[in-house]
């Protein structure tokens, strides 16, 4: 089923990046239920016992930074994402069901079932892989992106970290890196305000990641994160600088992770007042809004309807994909292994 049509070419974009951020939604509200057991809230049944294998990270609340930045990428350009990465895989254009079967640990999933949440990576569209360790997949992003000015291609690539991952070694080794040999990456930092249980601006010095960028030289522009509108528009600027061989740049996105640090956590450590007033800032509830108020009636209650029975029918397909999937074989545990000995496995 295709994305309904307007008879404006601006509400046709909006209801794109509106589509993208609801499939995100689904997906992780979906996986949630399943790493809990039971029924989602597509009508699918997970069973009594958890489905997804391992921790999962949820980037619930955070859906505008990856689909702002991604509408701007092509399958040619790469992308590194985090813990946290459903939503900058999908933004990328990963098929969504074989994510699933990662999560679900079956044999189609995009490891093989072996990679789980954390390690998600899709080659086919230029997305390097999620990472389990915070601030690795930056040197990662650099080394992606000097491979491609070696290349001179027109390709760039895009680095998502949080802001935990500016305290960290890497994060100032692959900025200098980059800055020094003037490559074609984008670093955006989600700055979500928590890095795991521990509330990231007491333990940061200075003005964050904008600054930290612009100390080396490197041009940072700082956006609010839960306007998806925003973060495409400054996204576009900071792109197309990139790709023209300007050298890196830096978007530093101000979100909120509405959810605990992984899908089993109550988050019992933040103050309630602080996680309702981030709930009125949603970024889907904004572009609701925005649309609400800026297409005629009939068109946005046709258009917003479809494209949320769109998403509903799409994940339940994905979900009963994943569920009906096989597991993988048990002479595959003895694949994939990196030997460094006679060239066997022991």
């Amino acid at each position: 089923m295709s994305l309904p049509t307007t008879h404006h070419a601006a509400n046709d974009g909006l209801l794109a990046l509106y589509h993208s951020m609801l499939r995100i939604r689904a997906f992780e509200d979906a996986a949630e239920q399943a790493s809990q057991g039971g029924v989602s809230a597509y009508g699918q049944t997970a069973g009594t016992a958890a489905q997804v294998r391992g921790p999962l990270h949820l980037s619930t609340g955070q859906e505008a930074v990856p689909v702002g930045v991604c509408a701007h990428l092509t399958a040619q350009d790469y992308l590194t994402s985090t813990h946290r990465g459903h939503g900058h895989t999908l933004a990328k254009g990963a098929d969504m069901a074989r994510m699933m079967c990662e999560l679900f640990g079956k044999a189609s999933g995009f490891n093989g079932g072996k990679g789980g949440s954390m390690h998600i990576a899709d080659f086919s569209v230029g997305m390097l892989g999620a990472n389990g360790v915070v601030a690795a997949g930056l040197p990662i992003a650099v080394g992606a992106a000097h491979a491609q000015k070696l290349l001179q291609c027109s390709a760039i690539t895009v680095c998502f970290f949080g802001d935990g991952a500016i305290n960290r070694g890497p994060f100032l080794e692959a900025l200098n890196w980059a800055q020094v040999y003037q490559l074609p990456v984008l670093f955006v930092c989600e700055d979500n305000r928590w890095s795991a249980t521990t509330a990231s601006g007491p333990v940061t010095a200075g003005d964050g990641a904008a600054a930290r960028a612009r100390s080396l030289g490197i041009a940072a522009t700082e956006v609010d994160g839960n306007d998806v509108m925003a973060v495409h528009a400054a996204a576009e600027q900071l792109v197309r600088q990139v790709r023209a061989g300007q050298g890196p740049r830096m978007l530093h996105a101000l979100t909120y992770r509405v959810k605990g640090h992984v899908s089993v956590d109550r988050a019992a450590y933040r103050d309630a007042a602080e996680l309702q007033a981030a709930l009125l800032t949603d970024p889907i509830l904004r572009l609701e809004q925005y649309l609400q108020q800026n297409m005629p009636a009939d068109q946005w209650n046709i258009a917003g309807a479809a494209i949320k029975n769109i998403v509903k029918e799409e994940i339940t397909q994905v979900l009963q994909t994943a569920l009906d999937a096989p597991w993988p074989d048990a002479a595959s545990a003895y694949t994939d292994v990196q030997t460094t000995g006679a060239g066997v496995w022991h």
